[in-house]
Protein backbone atom coordinates (compact mmCIF):
# COMPACT_ATOMS: atom_id res chain seq x y z
CA UNK A 1 0.00 0.00 0.00
CA UNK A 2 0.92 3.57 -1.19
CA UNK A 3 0.78 6.00 1.95
CA UNK A 4 1.21 9.12 -0.47
CA UNK A 5 -1.27 11.37 -2.47
CA UNK A 6 -0.79 10.95 -6.20
CA UNK A 7 -0.59 14.58 -7.07
CA UNK A 8 -0.40 14.11 -10.81
CA UNK A 9 -3.82 13.93 -11.61
CA UNK A 10 -4.46 17.08 -9.50
CA UNK A 11 -1.90 19.54 -10.94
CA UNK A 12 -3.49 18.06 -14.65
CA UNK A 13 -6.76 19.90 -13.69
CA UNK A 14 -4.90 22.75 -12.90
CA UNK A 15 -3.27 23.25 -15.99
CA UNK A 16 -5.96 22.75 -17.90
CA UNK A 17 -8.06 25.45 -15.79
CA UNK A 18 -5.20 27.76 -16.17
CA UNK A 19 -5.49 27.34 -19.58
CA UNK A 20 -9.08 27.99 -19.87
CA UNK A 21 -9.17 30.94 -17.73
CA UNK A 22 -6.12 32.56 -19.86
CA UNK A 23 -7.72 31.77 -23.24
CA UNK A 24 -11.10 33.57 -21.71
CA UNK A 25 -9.92 36.01 -19.82
CA UNK A 26 -9.45 38.48 -23.06
CA UNK A 27 -12.70 37.62 -24.15
CA UNK A 28 -15.04 38.42 -21.18
CA UNK A 29 -15.60 42.29 -22.11
CA UNK A 30 -16.24 44.99 -18.91
CA UNK A 31 -19.38 46.49 -18.04
CA UNK A 32 -19.26 50.11 -19.03
CA UNK A 33 -21.00 52.79 -16.78
CA UNK A 34 -22.06 56.07 -18.03
CA UNK A 35 -21.36 57.91 -15.89
CA UNK A 36 -23.06 62.19 -15.48
CA UNK A 37 -20.65 64.77 -16.43
CA UNK A 38 -19.86 68.07 -15.18
CA UNK A 39 -19.77 70.71 -17.82
CA UNK A 40 -19.46 74.62 -17.48
CA UNK A 41 -22.07 76.81 -18.89
CA UNK A 42 -21.28 79.60 -21.63
CA UNK A 43 -23.43 81.99 -20.07
CA UNK A 44 -25.73 81.97 -16.88
CA UNK A 45 -29.54 81.20 -18.32
CA UNK A 46 -31.53 84.40 -17.87
CA UNK A 47 -34.18 82.69 -15.63
CA UNK A 48 -33.11 80.25 -13.17
CA UNK A 49 -34.21 78.96 -10.00
CA UNK A 50 -32.14 78.58 -7.09
CA UNK A 51 -32.82 75.88 -3.77
CA UNK A 52 -30.51 76.66 -1.11
CA UNK A 53 -30.25 74.25 1.54
CA UNK A 54 -28.65 75.46 4.83
CA UNK A 55 -26.93 73.91 7.75
CA UNK A 56 -30.24 73.48 9.52
CA UNK A 57 -31.70 71.94 7.00
CA UNK A 58 -33.76 74.81 6.03
CA UNK A 59 -34.77 75.63 2.41
CA UNK A 60 -34.97 79.03 0.71
CA UNK A 61 -35.95 79.66 -3.19
CA UNK A 62 -34.35 82.28 -4.99
CA UNK A 63 -35.46 83.55 -8.47
CA UNK A 64 -33.01 84.80 -11.00
CA UNK A 65 -30.74 87.13 -8.55
CA UNK A 66 -33.34 87.90 -6.12
CA UNK A 67 -33.17 87.26 -2.47
CA UNK A 68 -34.00 84.42 -1.28
CA UNK A 69 -37.24 83.24 0.46
CA UNK A 70 -37.85 80.88 3.02
CA UNK A 71 -40.01 77.61 1.70
CA UNK A 72 -40.93 74.23 3.22
CA UNK A 73 -40.33 70.90 1.85
CA UNK A 74 -44.27 70.11 1.72
CA UNK A 75 -44.53 73.35 -0.61
CA UNK A 76 -41.47 73.68 -3.01
CA UNK A 77 -42.58 71.28 -5.94
CA UNK A 78 -45.99 73.92 -6.50
CA UNK A 79 -43.26 77.14 -5.78
CA UNK A 80 -40.83 75.80 -8.27
CA UNK A 81 -43.55 74.58 -10.85
CA UNK A 82 -45.24 77.85 -10.36
CA UNK A 83 -42.14 79.87 -10.73
CA UNK A 84 -41.51 77.80 -13.47
CA UNK A 85 -44.75 79.66 -15.60
CA UNK A 86 -45.41 76.29 -17.45
CA UNK A 87 -41.80 76.45 -19.08
CA UNK A 88 -40.38 73.20 -17.94
CA UNK A 89 -36.82 74.25 -19.82
CA UNK A 90 -36.16 76.36 -16.88
CA UNK A 91 -32.91 74.77 -14.84
CA UNK A 92 -33.46 74.78 -10.93
CA UNK A 93 -30.14 74.38 -9.16
CA UNK A 94 -29.65 73.30 -5.90
CA UNK A 95 -27.37 74.79 -3.91
CA UNK A 96 -26.28 72.92 -0.46
CA UNK A 97 -23.25 74.10 2.11
CA UNK A 98 -20.38 71.43 2.73
CA UNK A 99 -22.05 70.88 6.34
CA UNK A 100 -25.36 69.56 5.32
CA UNK A 101 -26.21 65.71 5.03
CA UNK A 102 -25.95 64.26 0.84
CA UNK A 103 -29.58 62.48 2.24
CA UNK A 104 -31.14 66.26 2.46
CA UNK A 105 -29.99 67.36 -0.96
CA UNK A 106 -31.09 63.42 -2.61
CA UNK A 107 -34.67 64.20 -0.58
CA UNK A 108 -35.01 67.58 -2.15
CA UNK A 109 -33.98 66.24 -5.76
CA UNK A 110 -36.04 63.53 -5.65
CA UNK A 111 -39.08 65.45 -4.77
CA UNK A 112 -38.55 68.33 -7.75
CA UNK A 113 -38.17 65.08 -9.96
CA UNK A 114 -41.42 63.22 -8.89
CA UNK A 115 -43.11 66.65 -9.38
CA UNK A 116 -42.33 66.55 -12.95
CA UNK A 117 -39.76 69.22 -12.79
CA UNK A 118 -37.35 68.35 -16.18
CA UNK A 119 -34.24 70.34 -15.73
CA UNK A 120 -32.54 69.82 -11.71
CA UNK A 121 -29.10 70.35 -11.05
CA UNK A 122 -26.52 70.68 -8.72
CA UNK A 123 -24.00 73.99 -8.05
CA UNK A 124 -20.42 73.17 -7.17
CA UNK A 125 -17.89 75.50 -6.32
CA UNK A 126 -14.27 74.77 -7.83
CA UNK A 127 -11.88 74.70 -5.57
CA UNK A 128 -8.57 76.17 -7.19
Amino acid sequence: MMNEINMVPFIDVMLVLLIIFMVSAPLITTGLVDLPTVGKAKQRPQHVIEIVLGMDDKLRMKLDAGEPQPASLATLAARVREAQGGNADTPVVISADKQVRYESVVKVMDLLQRAGVQRVGLSVKSSG
